[in-house]
């Protein structure tokens, strides 16, 4: 299903249609079914993974006694065999197809690194990513499946990185185009990038944290690792990417920012990216800024304020900080997203 929502709502922001034809057009999708029930969709993934896990673990029980070639073939045979059974499967069971499709798409990769290894090949496993990338990019072209996508996303992006880390070591810029990346897969309108870049936004935060060290010029290689993920931020959201540019802003000048000022850089961005879930009605975002707000302040008293005062003193007043910002912050958070709501998708 596409992202009607958002389409709705720029549509009568546009004036070509009215508030009646939205409430019509509501209503019929809502008695529509789309897609499978969550459960099977669960039960497709885990059943994936454990057919992913339990063919892995067979191979590698067996394979000392497997020659070169027997190991290639049978790769082949797996890559070939998924592909194969879920265009058999495919008219019936979209939602199986698209699994083993999947699955078909990660044992190219496999065969892509096991080929390297049996012919003996230069190892250059950042090529083998990008090979895998592009096989990923291709099943996409050809059956539009969003898990395929979802793999290419993640492939390209580590393919990046990888060849980032062998030409510039110890160097600052990966942590913040990753950071940047994520926060352009999270604010886009694809479900499995807004989960996708929700879930990596915090250890890559943290990654980016732990790399500060403050930099007293300003490097080359700055420019591609800020100004690359504003190419997928502005294919994914189009025209509102230019908030995404407003982050680029933000990740300038959070390398001269220390002590409490780094905390307070943090801060600002974690406001900064619940304001910006108001501006766009977006509830996770809001969700997710509030939650980052709340981190900051906690690693700023652990880090900065509890080993100053005393023992009981400094445990009642983590106590009161709990309470009492807790409260505080759900009712803004509530807020928040009765305004969200309030302003409609």
């Amino acid at each position: 299903m596409g992202d009607w929502q958002s389409l709705l709502a720029r549509w009568r922001a546009a004036g070509l249609i009215d508030d009646a034809a939205v409430d019509r057009i509501r209503g019929w999708e809502s008695t529509q079914r789309h897609g499978w029930p969550l459960p099977v969709l669960i039960a497709l993934a885990l059943g994936a993974i454990l057919l992913g896990s339990g063919i892995l673990l067979f191979v590698s029980a067996h394979w000392d006694d497997l020659s070169p070639a027997a190991r290639l073939s049978l790769v082949a045979v797996l890559t070939a065999g998924f592909h194969v059974a879920a265009a058999f499967l495919g008219p019936g069971f979209r939602a199986l197809a698209s699994a083993l499709h999947t699955l078909g798409t990660v044992a190219l990769g496999a065969g892509i690194f096991l080929a390297g290894q049996v012919f003996h090949l230069e190892s250059d496993w950042n090529e083998g990513v990008l090979l895998w990338a592009v096989g990923a990019w291709a099943a996409f072209a050809l059956l539009r499946d969003e898990p395929q996508f979802l793999l290419a996303a993640i492939l390209t992006p580590a393919w990046l990185a990888a060849e980032w880390t062998k030409r510039i070591v110890q160097e600052p810029g990966l942590p913040e185009g990753l950071f940047l990346l994520a926060l352009a897969y999270f604010t886009s309108r694809r479900a499995s990038l807004i989960w996708t870049g929700g879930i990596a936004l915090l250890p890559v935060a943290l990654f980016l944290t732990l790399s500060h060290t403050g930099y007293d010029r300003v490097h080359w290689y700055w420019l591609p690792a800020l100004a690359l993920p504003l190419a997928p931020a502005y294919l994914l959201r189009g025209r509102s990417a230019w908030t995404n540019a407003m982050a680029v802003a933000w990740m300038v000048v959070f390398p001269v920012a220390a002590g409490a000022g780094l905390y307070a850089w943090w801060a600002v961005a974690a406001l900064g990216l619940a304001a910006w879930g108001v501006w766009e009605r977006r509830g996770e975002m809001v969700n997710l800024g509030v939650a980052g707000f709340a981190l900051t302040v906690l690693v700023f008293y652990f880090s900065s304020v509890m080993d100053r005062l005393s023992r009981s003193f400094s445990l009642v007043s983590l106590g009161v900080l709990f309470l009492a910002g807790g409260w505080g912050l759900e009712r803004l958070r509530r807020r928040l997203i009765a305004r969200v709501r309030e302003a409609g998708p």
